[in-house]
């Protein structure tokens, strides 16, 4: 089907070429059809081969359209398309989710800063001291547990 489309658009150019130029034009249409019908085969005039031309033209032309505007309207659905978008926007997600690790990270170089200031300060409640700074690098790192979560959650689910 698209080969013979290839070879027709040709024809239906050179067709609606000539018959446009003949169309812009009319003093020069005169002027070839008086040489034309003195050179053309006797008893037919010029004007009955341009008619035929047009209709043939114009049939072709509504035939092609006809096939080639049906195959558009019936567009295929592209899941290439849809599923790159998916994953783009997976990453995406899983990217900005991820970022909160960065915050989990600091929130624990932070808690085992002030346990080293607080003990370097009084180093007799260096026990106490150590068991809280644990119970602050356990929440600590369990925002940052849950934001790894979540952004393998917008990555894999």
């Amino acid at each position: 089907m698209a080969a013979s489309a290839r070879m027709i658009a040709p024809k239906m150019a050179s067709m609606m070429a000539s018959t446009t130029v003949k169309a812009a034009r009319p003093m020069v249409r005169a002027n070839v059809q008086t040489q034309v019908s003195q050179r053309a085969f006797s008893g037919v005039r010029a004007n009955a081969f341009q008619t035929i031309k047009r209709q043939q033209a114009s049939s072709i032309l509504n035939a092609t359209t006809r096939s080639v505007m049906g195959r558009q309207t019936v567009r295929p659905y592209s899941s290439e398309i849809a599923n790159a978008m998916v994953q783009v926007s997976q990453n995406l997600g899983m990217g900005s989710a991820a970022i909160g690790l960065g915050g989990a990270g600091i929130g624990i170089g932070m808690v085992f800063a002030s346990l080293l200031t607080a003990v370097a300060r009084n180093p007799s409640m260096r026990a106490q001291l150590f068991s809280y700074a644990i119970l602050g690098f356990a929440f600590v790192e369990a925002i940052g547990l849950f934001d790894l979560m979540v952004s393998m959650m917008c990555k894999y689910v």
